[in-house]
C-alpha cells in the first residue's frame, strides 16, 4: 500500500524537478517605453494680416519655439485653418482658445495698438497666446507676455515667460486633440 502511494508522488516530484531545472531563469518583464505624445499642430491664415505678415511670422516662431506639444504651421492653400489672423482698423483682439484641430478663432491684429507705439511682434504672439488657451494677466510686467498693454509701450519683448509656456504645454499636453476647447471668449486688448 504504502508502494502505491509513493510511487505516483515519486513520479510527480520527478517531473516536477525536471521542468524546473529545465527551465530558464526568470526575468523581469523589459520596462514598457513611454510613447512620445503627439505634438498637437495648428495652422493659420495670415493672408488677411496686411502689413502684419512678418510680425505675424516671427511671433508663431517664439512660440514654436518656446513650446513642444503644439506647433503653430501657415496653412497650405485649401487647407482650412484653425487660428485666422486679420488686420483691422480696431483694437487687437483674440478668441480664446486653447483651439482644437478642427476648431477655429480669430486674432484681429488691430492698428489702433500700433499706432498707439505698441510693438506689432508683442502684440501678435499676445493674441496667439489667446488662441492658445492664455486669458490676459493685467496688470502685469514686462516680463509676462499675457501682461498685454500693461507691460508699457517700450516692453517689446515676445516671448511667454515660464507660467505661459507651462500652461500651453499643459492645455496641448495630453495628446488628445479632441478634448473640448474654452469657450471662444473675444478678448479685447485695450493697448
Amino acid at each position: 500500500m504504502l508502494r502505491r502511494i509513493l510511487t505516483p508522488l515519486l513520479i510527480a516530484l520527478s517531473a516536477l524537478a525536471l521542468t524546473l531545472v529545465g527551465a530558464a531563469p526568470a526575468t523581469a518583464a523589459p520596462a514598457e517605453q513611454s510613447q512620445p505624445l503627439r505634438q498637437t499642430v495648428l495652422y493659420y491664415d495670415a493672408s488677411r494680416a496686411a502689413e502684419y505678415t512678418s510680425a505675424v511670422s516671427t511671433a508663431v516662431r517664439v512660440w514654436n519655439s518656446s513650446v513642444g506639444n503644439v506647433r503653430l504651421e501657415p496653412a497650405s492653400f485649401g487647407r482650412r485653418a484653425e487660428i485666422r489672423i486679420i488686420a483691422d482698423n480696431g483694437w487687437p483682439r483674440a478668441h480664446l482658445g486653447p483651439v482644437r484641430p478642427g476648431g477655429q478663432v480669430t486674432v484681429w491684429m488691430g492698428r489702433e495698438g500700433t499706432a498707439a507705439g505698441y510693438d506689432a511682434v508683442r502684440i501678435a504672439a499676445h493674441e496667439l497666446g489667446h488662441s492658445l488657451g492664455l486669458p490676459d494677466a493685467k496688470p502685469g510686467p514686462c516680463s509676462s507676455l499675457m501682461s498685454g498693454s500693461t507691460g508699457g509701450v517700450n516692453c517689446t519683448s515676445p516671448y511667454p515667460n515660464a507660467s505661459e509656456r507651462s500652461r500651453v504645454e499643459a492645455n496641448y499636453g495630453s495628446g488628445l486633440t479632441g478634448q473640448r476647447a474654452t469657450d471662444g471668449q473675444l478678448l479685447v486688448d485695450r493697448f
